[in-house]
């Protein structure tokens, strides 16, 4: 059963924008926190920012001032604006909810979404 869908990725020019959307459950959306990792070739996965279901955020330090990660409680999903891209921002981008829900800690990711930057 699929629980998280993202899209939104593609090729872009460095200084350029994209944004991703992930696709949630509604269980899933309303009682886990969101975030989006990404995984550049070669290198391990790594957070790009996160949000609660009360709204707060959290950022990785390279994306800070040009990432805006962003929920809609109605629709159920979760975005990443992204801003002033650089090359180094290429990765295949994930959606992941985590949290721990009746005792029990689940999380979850989505199938993953290619953003590539050309310089």
């Amino acid at each position: 059963q699929v629980q998280l869908v993202e899209s939104g990725g593609g090729l872009v020019q460095a200084g350029g924008s994209l944004r991703l959307s992930c696709a949630a459950s509604r269980s899933i959306f309303s009682n886990y926190a969101m975030g989006w990792y990404r995984q550049a070739p070669g290198k391990q996965r790594e957070l790009v920012a996160v949000i609660t279901t009360g709204g707060r955020t959290n950022y990785a330090d390279s994306v800070k001032g040009r990432f805006t990660i962003s929920r809609d409680n109605a629709e159920n999903t979760m975005y990443l604006q992204m801003n002033s891209l650089k090359p180094e921002d290429t990765a295949v981008y994930y959606c992941n909810a985590a949290g721990v829900l009746r005792g029990a800690f689940s999380e979850y990711w989505g199938q993953g979404t290619k953003v590539t930057v050309s310089s």
